[in-house]
């Protein structure tokens, strides 16, 4: 350990106490694995990780960063760092996993406040107990923290009926580069102090500062659930979703599934529309059956599940991307957002960038969110951004980065365009 090492772990163990600080050789393998998947491969690896318990904490930790010009990776339980760019030069890893209490829960004014590492599972098995539940179902839901799922803006398909966790949160304290604590909003549903600041965390992967604590919306769970999955060629499926769409139908989920997504769930190979209902039980039902006839009339097949867990376009996009990648495995586009996930065995790069063109074509953008290392290192600021973003708002991003973080100390080279 060179003399630098030794001075920043001999300063945090001012700040706090031996069990909150782990030097890199005594973390545990899966987690060490996890961060070094958000650091580029030529770089070394951090010096410690740290684990504050309260805001004031995290506070001095980023102030003596500031001071010392340490570069910080931010983390909650770290199921997500695999995703987006690779940061550089990281010397200290702060995780917020610690910071996990639960606030306050207003059961009658549908809000609940949680500190920022408080897992997602444990949260929905405490509002459950009251009849209510945060209407998200984001990717690692098992682990992912509520901080975690606000820094990625990781929803999943219920923003059909509830819309993205943005549209949830309703207030947050942070901590600044500079270890200043601040706050924008509050716990009550119709405050609106602080909103544009709440939009600019909600998906900063980290670079703009670290989210403490958060207040969010919660909705009463719902008294019966049922899923409706219709499945055959893509035209009549793409017209059940547009009749779907455009009807007084009020489903919580609609997802538009390629062929080898059923055959991963041991089905025949078609295209899928799967759509959620979830209401009173009189309600569900009544919606499920009409979803069927309408599939039933476009000579669809249909299947009923009780309880389970744009349309041209998306199947425009779909259509070409089973043609180029043989190696698809997975996928899914939410047909109110036009927001997806693919997953596949393998892929080299000018396959992805020909998806990307596919996207671009029908409007939209493809993100590399998850790669192998030799994929990620090709796509570098300077040739291919990994986020694949197209829009003109990049040179509002990097002034925003530099008025929050203007010494780039936080997730440096992680986000977009290598902010």
């Amino acid at each position: 350990m060179n003399a630098t090492q030794t001075t920043l772990l001999k300063t945090l163990e001012t700040l706090l106490p031996a069990d909150q600080i782990c030097p890199w050789d005594t973390i545990a393998p899966p987690l060490q694995s996890q961060i070094t998947c958000a650091i580029a491969p030529t770089a070394a690896s951090p010096v410690a990780i740290a684990y504050p318990q309260s805001i004031e904490e995290l506070g001095q930790i980023l102030a003596c960063a500031a001071r010392d010009r340490w570069r910080v990776l931010l983390c909650g339980s770290g199921s997500k760092l695999h995703w987006g760019g690779f940061a550089s030069g990281i010397e200290l890893v702060i995780s917020t996993a610690r910071m996990n209490r639960l606030i306050e829960h207003a059961v009658g004014d549908l809000t609940v406040t949680a500190e920022a590492g408080m897992p997602l599972a444990d949260l929905q098995s405490t509002l459950a107990t009251a009849g209510q539940f945060l209407p998200i179902d984001p990717a690692y839901g098992d682990r992912a923290t509520l901080g975690g799922i606000v820094a990625t803006s990781d929803t999943g398909s219920l923003r059909q009926r509830y819309g993205g966790i943005r549209d949830l949160l309703i207030g947050l304290s942070l901590v600044r580069a500079d270890g200043q604590i601040a706050k924008a909003g509050g716990r009550v549903v119709k405050n609106v102090a602080g909103y544009d600041l709440m939009k600019l965390f909600t998906g900063s992967y980290g670079t703009l500062g670290a989210i403490a604590q958060v207040t969010l919306r919660i909705y009463p769970f719902p008294a019966a659930s049922r899923t409706v999955l219709l499945t055959g060629e893509a035209e009549p499926l793409a017209q059940a979703q547009a009749t779907l769409l455009a009807s007084a139908l009020t489903p919580t989920a609609i997802e538009i599934l390629p062929p080898p997504t059923l055959v991963t769930l041991g089905m025949a190979p078609s295209f899928g529309l799967l759509s959620r209902f979830q209401n009173l039980e009189v309600s569900v039902e009544q919606q499920a059956n009409q979803l069927l006839q309408v599939g039933q009339a476009l000579g669809l097949q249909g299947q009923r599940f009780v309880d389970a867990a744009l349309p041209e376009k998306a199947i425009a996009t779909l259509t070409p991307i089973l043609q180029q990648v043989p190696t698809l495995t997975t996928g899914w586009i939410h047909a109110g957002s036009g927001l997806g996930m693919l997953r596949m065995t393998e892929a080299s790069v000018s396959t992805l960038l020909q998806l990307r063109q596919l996207c671009q074509f029908q409007g939209g953008f493809l993100t590399v969110l998850e790669a192998p290392t030799n994929i990620k290192q090709s796509f570098t600021t300077q040739t291919l951004d990994l986020w694949g973003y197209p829009g003109n708002a990049l040179d509002v991003m990097k002034a925003i980065k530099q008025q929050f973080d203007p010494t780039g100390l936080l997730s440096p080279q992680r986000f977009v365009g290598g902010i």
